[in-house]
């Protein structure tokens, strides 16, 4: 059992950048591969990048374009997500996700956090 809790959401201007971070209150990462998906309002939930286990191999959502990096920590039990060029279309609640393989499919997914809020005005 992992219990997954992210932090660092927030309002930021359009241009900005940001980090938000996944921690594991309970049990380990360093099995799984982690990923964040984010949701917007009235929209399904999109995968937006996946790392692996052993931080060798990462995977982005197509409509990230570069402007996202997933970083993980396995001693601290975290994942990272920095976040350049933050545009109002980002705006979404952000999701940090274990899987046992590199998986862009959000059922294919154990165990989830509760989300962090990200807020990009224009």
């Amino acid at each position: 059992q992992v219990q997954l809790v992210e932090s660092g959401g927030g309002l930021v201007q359009a241009g900005a950048s940001l980090n938000i971070s996944c921690t594991a209150s309970a049990g380990t990462i360093t099995n799984y591969a982690m990923a964040w998906f984010r949701q917007a309002p009235g929209k399904e939930r999109e995968f937006v990048a996946v790392i692996s286990q052993n931080i060798d191999t990462t995977f982005y959502g197509d409509s990230m374009s570069g402007r996202f990096t997933i970083s993980r920590d396995n001693a601290k039990n975290a994942v990272y997500l920095q976040m350049n060029s933050l545009q109002p279309g980002d705006t979404a609640v952000y999701y940090c996700a274990s899987s046992i393989g590199l998986q862009e499919e959000a059922r294919l997914y154990v165990y989830w956090g509760q989300g962090t809020q990200v807020t990009v005005s224009s």
